[in-house]
């Protein structure tokens, strides 16, 4: 057994790093999102854009005298993310395109939906004014009147609701092109003054924290992506062939669109899975209804098992670690705590490693 004080002094040593990593997620991350994503994609960018500079060299005649001029790194950069941000926005355009012929259609269908909704809740109503000997059609009759006055309600309740959210878009919208501006102009200096910044961080007192900090998160945010990308890719698979199954004539794209939808961190292939199975059962179209429910469970337990074991298999940790990790951070940080509960139990683990011996 170890000397008590050695124990308190790993259980302070513990709390304290604790304590910081927590404050640092709560208070500081948020303020330096864009530049850390700004610094991932100069990391992305910089193999191509430093051959760029190296090879875009143009010699000129000033007074008689001959000077190179050079690419700088740093437009190299930010012209490939500006080409790729176009690019981008042309697919998102395009498939948006897309989906709203699909949402055109769909909207042609919820008369029809509706319709049968009707005949069915009549059916009930008749039904239990059978079993319960109630004069005709008086279920009929105040089933109607419910669902007026819900009708009137949500319409006297939606024009507020609109009206204040409007303004809230709005300002969403205002902040998102500030910080895609200031992404686009941080990618650019980050590549420009790379050399110089890790000059910096060499002559740092704290320079080991750096480099350890900066090594967990590229390996996080790399199995990550991974990760994410490996189920996006399964759930997709599933979906496509799930709905190739049921006779969907769009099953490529809506499969697409379902693993694309998953991927996302507040919306889930439950999203549209669940409702459509609603929709089915009130239409009495039971098999189909019951398969997109099992189609949902299928990829629900997909993410849910693989998340936990390709994150913890890439970023040294036990499934149950990630799990529980992954659990915790989504309590104190909301979705984003996802990742970021991983990422905070490997960088107390790692300072606390590199600390123990010092204290």
């Amino acid at each position: 057994m170890g000397k008590p004080e050695k124990k308190l002094k790993r259980i302070l040593l513990i709390m304290g790093i604790t304590g910081a990593v927590y404050g640092t997620f709560r208070y500081l991350l948020p303020l330096v999102v864009p530049f850390l994503v700004a610094w991932g994609l100069a990391a992305l960018l910089r193999p191509s854009a430093s051959w760029l500079a190296a090879h875009c060299r143009v010699k000129v005649y000033v007074k008689g005298k001959e000077r190179v001029w050079a690419l700088p790194v740093g437009a190299a950069g930010t012209g490939e993310l500006l080409i790729i941000m176009g690019l981008l926005f042309c697919l998102f355009y395009f498939v948006g395109q897309i989906l709203c012929l699909e949402a055109s259609m769909f909207l042609d269908q919820i008369p029809v939906w509706v319709e049968e909704l009707d005949m069915w809740l009549t059916g009930m109503c008749h039904w239990m004014e059978e079993c319960f000997c109630l004069n005709p059609d008086c279920l009929v009759i105040l089933m109607r009147e419910m669902l007026w006055g819900l009708t009137e309600s949500l319409k006297q309740g939606a024009m507020p609701y609109l009206m204040v959210n409007s303004v809230t878009v709005f300002k969403w919208g205002m902040e998102l092109t500030v910080v895609s501006v200031i992404l686009v102009v941080a990618v650019g200096m980050i590549l420009q003054e790379t050399e110089i910044w890790k000059q910096r961080c060499q002559n740092s007192l704290f320079r080991q924290e750096y480099r350890l900090i900066g090594r967990r998160l590229a390996i996080v945010a790399n199995a990550y992506l991974k990760t994410q990308g490996i189920i996006m890719v399964l759930t997709t698979l599933i979906c496509t062939g799930g709905f190739w199954m049921l006779g969907n004539p769009y099953y490529i794209l809506a499969g697409v669109g379902i693993g694309i939808m998953d991927a996302l961190p507040i919306l889930g292939t439950g999203t549209v899975l669940v409702p459509w199975a609603i929709f089915c059962f009130f239409g009495k179209r039971w098999g189909r209804g019951l398969f997109l429910l099992a189609l949902y469970v299928v990829c629900y337990f997909l993410r849910e098992i693989l998340e936990a074991r390709l994150m913890g298999n890439r970023v040294g940790l036990s499934s149950l670690e990630t799990l529980v990790s992954m659990y915790v951070g989504l309590r104190l940080f909301g979705i984003f705590g996802l990742l970021l509960g991983p990422v905070g139990l490997l960088l107390v683990e790692d300072l606390v490693r590199n600390y123990e011996g010092q204290v």
